[in-house]
């Protein structure tokens, strides 16, 4: 069982888009591994909600920046005592080939996938509440009563095309949460708020408060401030309601 919940908030667009893509790839390989109808199904609607991400903007370049920023800040303590250089090349060797992987590969990422009949019927389906029933998208019901190696198989194809991207993305998310040492905070009355240092923009804001409080953590904020609110959860008469009690937690301002 865990001891402590963390709450996390991105600051800016991109690293929102990157964390809701980490999610989803999660979701993804967890219904990947199940082997009833209902789980090829969602691991399907997982599938489309990613290649939806993917249609509204170009995010291989974006990472491709990231990843080259990222390169950049970590080079510069090469010089540092105490850093472990050999361990900081690793490092700088597994970004430089993210960014040569990504900037190696052809086309738009998942546009081969959306070229699919299959999909293309399914997610013009998939707006509609139960759009994706059997008598709606027959060829989809076909695909769901094949053998399970098959389905498998189909899946590793059609996921392929985005494992660099997902190598990328777990790789600055990761840096990231790794860049700040969390702080020992008190919310006084459930409330916390601090200015930001606009020189030094934050990407990443990370709370941990201890499983055994009552509360949730409703962070909000920009590049220039942020604040958290400590709410007791909703119960059938009431909303979630901030507490009025001090409530610790641990605080971590991620930047790289």
């Amino acid at each position: 069982m865990n001891t402590q919940t963390t709450y996390e908030f991105p600051l800016n667009e991109r690293i929102r888009v990157f964390m809701r893509l980490e999610q989803l790839f999660h979701q993804l390989d967890h219904f990947m591994a199940g082997s009833s109808v209902f789980d090829k199904r969602a691991a399907i609607s997982s599938l489309l909600d990613i290649l939806t991400i993917f249609s509204r903007s170009d995010l291989k370049s974006e990472l491709i920046k990231e990843l080259d920023r990222h390169a950049k800040v970590l080079a510069q303590l090469s010089n540092s005592d105490a850093v472990d250089n050999k361990k900081l090349q690793e490092i700088l060797a597994e970004l430089g080939q993210a960014s040569r992987n990504l900037y190696n590969s052809s086309g738009k990422v998942g546009a081969s996938v959306m070229e699919s009949g299959l999909f293309q019927s399914i997610a013009q389906r998939s707006a509609i509440p139960g759009g994706s029933c059997s008598f709606d998208l027959p060829a989809f019901h076909y695909w769901l009563e094949q053998d399970q190696a098959q389905q498998q198989k189909d899946l590793e194809g059609w996921t392929q095309p985005f494992a660099d991207i997902r190598i990328a993305i777990d790789l600055i998310l990761g840096f990231i949460r790794q860049s700040s040492v969390p702080k020992q905070e008190i919310a006084q009355a459930g409330f916390f708020q601090l200015a930001l240092d606009k020189a030094h923009p934050v990407q990443l804001i990370r709370v941990c408060v201890p499983a055994s409080i009552h509360c949730f953590a409703e962070i909000s904020g920009g590049k220039h401030r942020f604040s958290i609110r400590f709410m007791q959860p909703s119960t059938d008469e009431n909303r979630p309601s901030q507490t009025h009690e001090d409530i610790p937690f641990t605080l971590a301002r991620c930047a790289v």
